[in-house]
């Protein structure tokens, strides 16, 4: 008798009713578990959908010696420069460099132009999961690529060029690490429009544009032009 076909129902169950509970989420099963990058997908956006959570752009990890992982952005993980963030409310947080663009214009999934954006945000990503263990690519794209939490500073008109992003304890040297923004919101804008596109005034969210951090206290993020931004970790 061959096995049912695989559908992202039961794995929505499970991360929907972490998202709701706050309690682990132990490993899902082999049958539930997605199989492939375009099920982990599926199941990370019927999990917004069953919880009638509109995303409003996408985020994009980067990840030290790992595949980067891709996922939807939601509002209300957005919090204001020098915003308290709780990391014991986290599971396993990570505190990454980060830059948000704001959409100029709709992102078409026929197109192939760079994305046209309207300001650039320096931001420090707190990334977390859902998940009591360590998990798989898989299961963490399904787990909305670890999307913890999002401090975003003060947008500037700029046009993304090259930085050099910086994270650390307030007034600490930094180690700083050189990137092309371009190119890394090229990159989220084919994953946008892979996904359907995205409206005028969405967001691309790049994070881990630094090593990982996880420390508590007031941490810095500084990306040269699109200035600091500074979250306080308790």
């Amino acid at each position: 008798m061959a096995a049912p076909a695989w559908s992202p129902e039961a794995a929505t169950r499970w991360l929907v009713e972490a998202v709701e509970t706050g309690n682990p989420l132990a490993a899902l099963p082999p049958e539930v578990a997605p199989r492939d990058l375009a099920e982990a997908e599926a199941v990370a956006l019927a999990v917004l959908q069953q919880l009638e959570i509109p995303p409003c752009g996408v985020r994009l990890l980067h990840r030290l010696g790992r595949a980067t992982l891709a996922g939807p952005m939601i509002e209300g993980r957005l919090l204001p420069n020098g915003a308290p963030v709780a990391l014991e409310a986290l599971r396993q947080p990570v505190l990454t460099a980060a830059a948000v663009g704001v959409l100029a214009e709709a992102l078409h999934p026929d197109s192939a132009e760079p994305p046209r954006l309207a300001a650039l945000h320096a931001a420090i990503d707190v990334s977390a999961t859902r998940f009591g263990a360590e998990a798989d690519d898989l299961a963490l794209t399904a787990d909305l690529a670890r999307l913890g939490l999002v401090v975003v500073g003060r947008g500037k008109a700029l046009v993304p060029g090259s930085i050099k992003a910086g994270l650390g304890p307030a007034g600490a040297r930094r180690k700083v690490v050189p990137w092309e923004l371009a190119t890394a919101f090229a990159e989220a804008a084919a994953f946008a429009r892979r996904l359907g596109g995205l409206p005028a005034g969405g967001l691309l969210v790049v994070a881990g544009l630094t090593p990982p951090l996880h420390p508590k206290g007031t941490v810095t993020a500084s990306l040269g032009p699109l200035g600091r931004v500074e979250a306080v970790c308790s």
